[in-house]
């Protein structure tokens, strides 16, 4: 049986001093296209949403009952980086802005949850990086819910104005369709042209 994440870093912040922990992920990193999302959670204890879990783990369906419940529940943030500022930073320091904007968002953040293995600089608050965090911490699971179902929405607003790379069912990911549909269609404004699938099809089209 799979564990379940539990509040023990966010008790543990807490006995440190802490009295506003926040679980902060982000998700979008992989794909070609759209931006990456980052999403920051204040849980309140005593009105934690029942079934919290890495929502790699939950079907879309129960990802987003979730999410709507930490919205009702919880106090949350979400902010991304875009197409651009990937290219421009790379997609990790992207990523790291992301998180630092969603943490921005909150009032008086003491301490930060992250998710993964490294920090963002310049956050706002004391922090400690948590790998396999969304497993592991009832605050970053939340977080992690919240950005994907952000983000998939994003992508499905964006499937209709760019039809035919199936975005409302990738989100954006490099699936054989989605490659496809490049090699067919070519680039779109919300490609990562950094990303080498992409920077392929580019410099094919210039030679």
């Amino acid at each position: 049986m799979t564990e379940a994440p539990d509040f023990s870093l966010e008790d543990a912040a807490r006995r440190g001093g802490a009295a506003r922990i926040a679980g902060v992920d982000e998700v979008g990193r992989g794909p070609l296209a759209g931006p990456v999302t980052a999403a920051a959670v204040i849980l309140d204890p005593a009105r934690i949403p029942p079934g919290l879990q890495d929502s790699k783990r939950l079907t879309a369906r129960r990802r987003v009952a979730l999410a709507a419940d930490i919205h009702a529940t919880a106090e949350v943030s979400i902010a991304h980086c875009s197409v651009a500022e990937i290219d421009r930073l790379n997609i990790l320091r992207a990523a790291h802005l992301a998180m630092c904007r969603a943490v921005g968002g909150l009032d008086g953040v003491d301490h930060a949850l992250i998710d993964g293995n490294s920090l963002p600089e310049d956050l706002p608050c004391a922090a400690q990086s948590v790998v396999k965090g969304d497993a592991r911490c009832l605050s970053i699971a939340a977080a992690s819910i919240v950005a994907k179902v952000c983000r998939d929405a994003l992508m499905v607003d964006l499937a209709q104005q760019h039809p035919g790379y199936g975005w409302d069912s990738n989100a954006g990911y490099g699936s054989r369709a989605h490659l496809q549909a490049l090699r067919d269609i070519g680039v779109s404004p919300h490609h990562r042209r950094s990303f080498r699938p992409v920077h392929n099809i580019l410099y094919q089209e210039k030679t």
